[in-house]
Parts: structure tokens; C-alpha cells; sequence
């Protein structure tokens, strides 16, 4: 099937999906722990009715059984040599229930590895990609009709996904991601990013999947419709899960769940289904309703938007005018190239935290220099900045190789700097920026040089678009440099440059600028600067590369937005409008560590609350050879940056990258400082805690972090591992004493195997107490089971478990 013959699908009626897979073959007698795939080869009758039963009650695409079949999944049963026989007769499988049923159309299905993405953890993303053409490969050769990267976690994995699919296949790819009660996904990605990074990776349709029911998902579908111009599809479970008779039920009727999905259907979703605990009776009532319901409309409108993994920027041309930070960028700046010949990031993270804390929108990213692998340091460098902080990045680099590198891994939807008229640019960097979604800064520049005149400047804007419309970009995805040259040099250069802003906002065009090209070489600069800003957006300038640490030249901007009259501006202006004689118009040019809002704070506290895993052991080695002692430093710098860490993730101001970066951050500290700390102190006397994922669980992202978190408040932490038996749990609670076990669970399926470890605590007379948490888990399960406490994240793990053993 062509993308092209997918989308017309949705002209005339609303799509229904299957059901749940896993839920019902666990009620056909699949037990925890083996591979499913497998098991469903074994018995493929199971499989088969079960898919024709679907089918027969209305589906339209049926998902072929596929889901976990990669081969580092298969890898964990031994059965990886076993992927292209086993891809292959899944497929096999379900294009024989579509012939018997005589309809519908299969999808292949993949999903997430569980293993996590550098620089979180070890797999590299090339490692990723290559394991899902692996798949995708066997898939599309089996005779798909189309695929479906469903039940993601993680929007840089899903983008490995669809990449992979991209370069392997030219079939239609749809996507869901799981989101938690937040709104969220595990990684910290909202609904909106979501949609805005893969429409424009070039799924075809975009929707939610998993983790709660049809009424919990309507804000997720509404929040997706507002930027899509591809479908949205949804898959909710049948509820939430009940513990009935140590079974995990799904309550939730097939009237009660059509009944819901009407909510789902009238926020937008134009293809419907079923996850867990749906069974063909729920898509047969589910096919009924929507058969009645009118199509939602989908949208051509493309709107301007970059995203970070974890934001989004809409840029509007009548929104508040908006700054990239230009620091990041070795050009007359010794330091910063010194530090980057020498590998070190450290000024690089300083700058793009203090741009952040100083009011830029985007940070532009930029190492081209001597000396260096550009390519590499590049790559170095995105990855750092990305998981630190949540703006979206531009990307700016001459260099098509140096492009596709950082555009390949950047978990977002990134601005490229720049595009122009040169050769290079149209034939090499433009395809590259269509092929990742990415948007670009359009540089009125050609091989003939700068134009001599606006008139020849816009007849380059308009050749570029021109290529560009025919490439399939809009003018949403473009924003026009008005290429400011330099006044002291050329004396209508500011009204040349404001013209073709004035222009493009006529055109309905975004437009930036590099803003102190404008004063070069003259004295007092900034007075030029701020001056030629405040008439650049009144002409309609959108955003301009610029120094956010520049107090007049954002206090102008702020002034000029509130002048005209822009939304909530008056407001924006008293909030951020700063007194001149608090910062020089060069301030922040070094990059200095610590920043207002730390004032006080040791190094190492800022180092464990930035996540600085660059220079902690400097630092560490440094304070204790000054004296100071350890176990104060354990107590007041660790503890206490840790504790603000868990309140920053409670507030949604920090997710789970930089939670991550933080507990490591703290690990390498707590190895130097233990020792010294246990010199003088019995390591038994700290609480033992048995941590383990319960039996035929193999999702272990959490309780990784949970065990990093409370190892690194001083507990001694038992790890077990994944997929762990009830007894194996007891008997290392017997023998380490434990004080808490705790016990994490990813699925429904497995969540029942908590209540059996409950229940054998007190079989056995232990004191232990028992935490549980998870994806599925909740605080209600928890008493139903009789657990001793249940802690929604890592970071709450650490509180639950205090308050337990009555820890300050």
C-alpha cells in the first residue's frame, strides 16, 4: 500500500483497529515469562481465531502479531537467530485471518527494545535503527500492508523506528506513544511534540495507545488534533485493571467502552480501537457506534512549530518576539574554543544554561572550527545539550555531513541554519532537512554572493521556496533570514534588511536575523543593536540570533512587544524587564557556573542539581582536599541537590533525562565520598532493601532508576534484576534482612505476581516491608493487595520508603 492510498481510507468512514492481543492469549493460557511470539507459534490456531474474530466484528487493520519480535527481545529467550522465520510466519499468520475473514489490512508491528538510548544508556542509536530495518525488513517483505510503531515510551526511539522504516520500506507507518496520567510519556514528551516531530518524519497517522481508558485520553486526542495534518488514531485500554479472584480484570463492558469512545471520536480521532482487556465483543460495539458517527475532518494546515524532546515552540508571527541564543558558537571566543580542542563541554553546558535562565526561546548550536572533528563534537554536543535542557535547538552548521549526523540522532524537531541558493545548500543540505522533519532558516544568499538589492534578495526567497513547495515543505517550515549587513560599511543596510522583513511578514513568512552584524565595527554597539531590533519588530521580525544575557536589548524587545499591543505583553515586560546596572551588555559572555537562584550553593550542589557529570570529581577532590568532611557533604550538597532534583521532577520542571543525569551525577560522588564515610562507620547499619521487576516482567527502566536514587541516599540496595520469581524475592529478603522489598511491574499482566509477594511475606513471619510501583500501578491497587506503600516515580520511591523506616 502506498501512503497516498492510506490516507484515502479516512475519505468515507472512521478506521477500527483490532483489540488487545496480550491480555486475551493470557486468558487462552499463555503463562509470564515466555516469549509470546513464540508461544503464538505453537499454537497458531489460538492466534488465528482470535484475529478473525476482530475482523469479523469490524476491523479494519489488523496488527500482526510482530510486537516484539526484534532481535534484542527474541535475544533475551535465546531465539534471535529465529527473527526472520518467526517475523515472517506472524505476518503469514494474520494475512490468513484477513483471506478467511475476506477483508481487511494487516500492519506490522514493532515496539520498544526496553533496552535505553545513549546517553541515558548504553545502545547507541545506529544500533537502534539497524535492529528495526533488521525487523522491518523481514516485515515489509512478508507482505504487509502497512506498519505500526506502537506502545513507545520514548519519542528518540520511536524516531529510530520511523527512520528505519523510512530507509527500509515504503510502506505507510503509523505510531503510538503511551502516555502516563500527566499527560506525558515516561520520557517526558507531551502530545503535541509528539504529533510535531513524527508528522513531519512523515508517518501517516499519529494517535495514543495503552495506559488508561477511553475517558483519559480524550485531552491526549484533542491536544494532537490541534497541530496534526495527518489522521489520529486511538487505541485505549478496556479501564483500568481490577485484582479479581488474583486475576487482573478489566471491568469495563463493550456498551460502556463504545459508549466513551464516542468522546475519543468527537475529540478527533478518525481510526479507533482496543488495547488491553478489549476483546472482539468491545470492537464490535466499538465498529457499531463509530459507524454512526460523523468523520473528523483532518487538517491541511501546517503549523510553524520546532520542539525539543520534551516542548514544543509554536512561532507565531504576531506572538511575543522571540530570541535564539546565539552563544554557543566558537567564533571569536578563545575560551570556548580552547575547551573544545581539550574535548570539554563544560563552558558549552554553562552557556546553554545560563541562555535558558536568561530568557532565550531556541539555542543555536554551532562548533565549526579548526582543530576539531566537527562532525564529532557536534554529535557531543547535542546529545548533552538536548537532555539538559528543554528548548529546542537549531542546528547550525555549513557542513551537510555535520547536519545529517546531528538532524539523525536529535530527539526533536530541530531549526536548521541555514539553507540558501548555493549548490551545496539546495542539492545536498534541503533534502536533508525534508528527510528529518526538521524545519530551516532560508539565507537569501546564491553562488553569486550577497544581492545587491532587495528586489534580487526576494527573487532568491522565492526560488528557494519555489524548490522548497516542490519538495513538500510549506511556508510554515521556513524562516526567512533578512541577512542584515553590516551599516558601517553599507549606509541603507538596516533599510534594506527591513524591507524584506516588512516583505516576508506580508507573505506570511517568519523571519530572523543575525542582530549584531548590523553595529560591526562601531562604537557603543549595543546602542545600534537595540535600536535597530525595536524597528525590526515593528516591521514584524519573529525572532533573532542573539545574546539573552544582553539586559537592553531584551528589555527593548519586551517594551517593543508591549508597545504593540502583543498578547499578554504587558504582563511579560513587568515580569522580566530587568534595571541596566544589574548586568553589563556583555554579561554572561563567560559562562559563569553558578547562576542567580544558586547564590550560596556549593559547586557540587549545582553539579548534582545540573546533572554536571563532566567535572563532579574535580570538584569533589578538590573539596575534600581543601578538609572538608565528607559525611557533610554527603548531607548537605548531595542530599540536599537531590531533594531539590525530586521536587523540580514533582513540578514537571525536570523529566526523566534530567532525573537521570542528576542520580548518575550524584552516583560517581557518593563512590568517592563513601569510602571515607564507612571508614568510621558499619555499612550494616544503613537499611537493606530487595529491589527487583516481578516474574514475567522483563521491563526494567524503572526500577533501574529506583535502585540508582535510593543507592544513592546511603541505602544498600539489593538489585535482582528483572523477571524475578516470588520465592527468589523471599529468599533474598531472608538472607539480606532486608527492611523493604520492592517490587516494580510494567504490565498488567504481571502486576497480579505482586500480590504473591505480598502474601508470602507474611507467610514467611517477615518484617520487611513491601513498596510496589510501575506503569500500571496504583496507589488503590496497592491497598487492595496489601502492600505497605506505592510510589508513582523514582524520586517519590525515596520518600515513600523514609517515611516507612521513619528516616529524617
Amino acid at each position: 500500500m502506498k501512503k497516498a492510498d492510506f490516507r484515502k481510507l479516512f475519505d468515507d468512514k472512521i478506521l477500527i483497529l483490532d483489540g488487545a492481543t496480550g491480555t486475551n492469549l493470557m486468558n487462552a493460557g499463555m503463562p509470564l515469562g515466555v516469549c509470546p511470539e513464540k508461544w503464538i507459534l505453537e499454537r497458531p490456531q489460538i492466534m488465528f481465531d482470535l484475529q478473525v474474530a476482530y475482523l469479523n466484528a469490524g476491523t479494519d487493520i489488523l496488527y500482526a502479531p510482530t510486537f516484539t519480535c526484534n532481535r534484542i527481545k527474541l535475544n533475551e529467550y535465546g531465539l534471535a537467530d529465529d527473527l526472520e522465520d518467526m517475523n515472517r510466519r506472524l505476518v503469514e499468520l494474520s494475512k490468513e485471518a484477513v483471506k478467511a475473514a475476506g477483508h481487511g489490512l494487516v500492519a506490522g508491528d514493532i515496539t520498544m527494545t526496553g533496552e535505553m538510548l545513549y546517553p541515558m544508556g548504553k545502545l547507541k542509536f545506529e544500533e537502534l535503527v539497524d535492529v528495526y530495518k533488521e525487523q522491518i525488513k523481514v516485515i515489509d517483505e512478508s507482505g504487509c500492508d502497512l506498519l505500526v510503531v506502537e506502545t513507545m515510551m520514548s519519542l528518540a526511539e520511536t524516531r529510530a523506528a520511523v527512520i528505519a522504516a523510512n530507509e527500509v520500506s515504503d510502506l505507510p507507518i503509523i505510531a503510538s506513544l503511551t502516555f502516563n496520567e500527566d499527560g506525558r510519556t515516561l520520557y517526558g514528551t507531551d502530545p503535541v511534540t509528539a504529533v510535531n516531530v513524527l508528522q513531519n518524519l512523515g508517518v501517516a497517522a499519529i494517535g495514543v495507545n495503552c495506559s488508561t481508558g477511553p475517558d483519559k485520553m480524550v485531552e491526549l486526542v484533542r491536544q494532537m488534533k490541534s497541530i496534526a495534518f495527518i489522521p489520529v488514531f486511538a487505541k485505549p485500554n478496556a479501564g483500568m485493571p481490577e485484582l479479581v479472584n488474583d486475576k487482573s480484570v478489566y471491568r469495563m463492558t463493550p456498551e460502556e467502552f463504545a459508549e466513551d469512545m464516542k468522546m475519543i471520536i468527537e475529540a478527533g480521532a478518525g481510526m479507533v480501537g482496543g488495547c488491553c482487556g478489549t476483546r472482539p465483543e468491545h470492537i464490535k460495539a466499538l465498529a457499531d457506534m463509530a459507524s454512526k458517527m460523523p468523520v473528523p475532518e483532518i487538517s491541511s494546515e501546517h503549523v510553524r512549530c520546532i520542539s525539543s524532546e520534551r516542548s514544543s515552540l509554536i512561532i507565531d508571527l504576531d506572538a511575543p518576539f522571540k530570541v535564539v541564543g546565539e552563544r554557543i558558537n566558537p567564533t571569536g571566543k578563545k575560551k570556548l574554543q580552547a575547551e573544545l580542542r581539550e574535548g570539554s563541554l563544560e563552558l558549552v553546558m554553562n552557556m546553554a544554561e545560563e541562555q535558558v535562565d536568561k530568557g532565550a526561546s531556541i539555542l543555536d548550536i554551532n562548533v565549526g572550527m579548526n582543530g576539531i572533528d566537527e562532525r564529532d563534537m557536534m554529535l557531543k554536543v547535542v546529545y548533552q545539550v538536548s537532555q539538559a535542557v528543554n528548548l529546542p535547538l537549531c542546528l547550525d552548521s555549513s557542513s551537510p555531513e555535520v547536519l545529517e549526523a546531528a538532524l539523525r540522532i536529535y530527539p526533536g524537531r530541530a531549526l536548521v541554519n541555514s539553507v540558501s541558493l548555493e549548490k551545496v545548500k539546495m542539492e545536498e543540505i534541503l533534502p536533508l532537512v525534508k528527510k528529518y522533519g526538521a524545519m530551516f532558516i532560508l539565507l537569501p544568499l546564491s553562488d553569486k554572493g550577497l544581492p545587491e538589492s532587495p528586489q534580487e534578495k526576494e527573487d532568491i526567497i522565492n526560488t528557494v521556496l519555489g524548490t522548497a513547495y516542490e519538495m513538500g515543505f510549506t511556508k510554515n517550515d521556513v524562516v526567512v533570514d533578512g541577512l542584515v549587513a553590516t551599516v558601517g560599511a553599507q549606509k541603507d543596510a538596516a533599510i534594506n534588511c527591513l524591507k524584506t522583513i516588512n516583505y516576508c511578514y506580508n507573505n506570511g513568512l517568519a523571519t530572523i536575523c543575525g542582530l549584531s552584524n548590523i553595529s560591526f565595527g562601531l562604537p557603543e554597539r549595543m546602542f545600534v543593536n537595540t535600536a535597530f531590533l525595536t524597528m525590526a519588530i515593528s516591521r514584524g521580525l519573529t525572532m533573532a540570533i542573539a545574546n539573552p544575557s544582553q539586559t537592553m536589548l531584551m528589555n527593548a524587545a519586551f517594551a517593543s512587544d508591549m508597545l504593540l499591543f502583543k498578547e499578554e505583553s504587558d504582563v511579560r515586560y513587568i515580569e522580566n524587564v530587568k534595571p541596566l546596572e544589574l548586568a553589563s551588555p556583555g554579561a554572561g559572555a563567560s559562562g559563569g557556573k553558578a547562576g542567580s537562584d544558586l547564590e550560596g550553593k556549593s559547586q557540587i550542589y549545582i553539579d548534582v542539581l545540573k546533572g554536571n557529570k563532566r567535572s563532579i570529581l574535580d570538584d569533589v577532590h578538590a573539596v575534600l582536599d581543601s578538609g572538608a568532611d565528607p559525611q557533610s557533604i554527603i548531607d548537605n550538597d548531595l542530599i540536599g541537590a537531590i531533594n531539590e532534583v525530586g521536587r523540580l521532577f514533582e513540578k514537571k520542571k525536570y523529566f526523566l533525562p534530567q532525573l537521570i543525569s542528576s542520580a548518575e551525577t550524584m552516583e560517581m560522588a557518593i563512590g568517592v565520598i563513601s569510602p571515607l564515610v564507612l571508614k568510621d562507620k558499619d555499612s550494616s547499619d544503613m537499611p537493606t532493601i530487595v529491589v527487583a521487576t516481578v516474574e514475567g516482567d522483563i521491563h526494567d527502566i524503572g526500577k533501574n532508576l529506583v535502585v540508582l536514587m535510593l543507592r544513592n541516599y546511603g541505602f544498600n540496595v539489593i538489585d535482582l534484576g528483572k523477571d524475578v520469581p516470588c520465592d527468589v524475592i523471599i529468599q533474598a529478603a531472608k538472607d539480606n534482612n532486608a527492611s523493604i522489598i520492592g517490587l516494580s511491574a510494567l504490565m498488567t499482566t504481571t502486576m497480579v505476581k505482586m500480590k504473591d509477594v505480598v502474601e508470602a511475606v507474611k507467610e514467611n513471619g517477615l518484617d520487611s516491608k513491601v513498596v510496589i510501583g510501575g506503569a500500571v500501578i496504583t496507589e488503590s491497587y496497592a491497598e487492595e493487595i496489601g502492600a505497605d506503600g506505592y510510589s508513582e516515580d523514582a524520586a517519590n520511591c525515596v520518600v515513600v520508603v523514609k517515611n516507612l523506616l521513619g528516616i529524617e
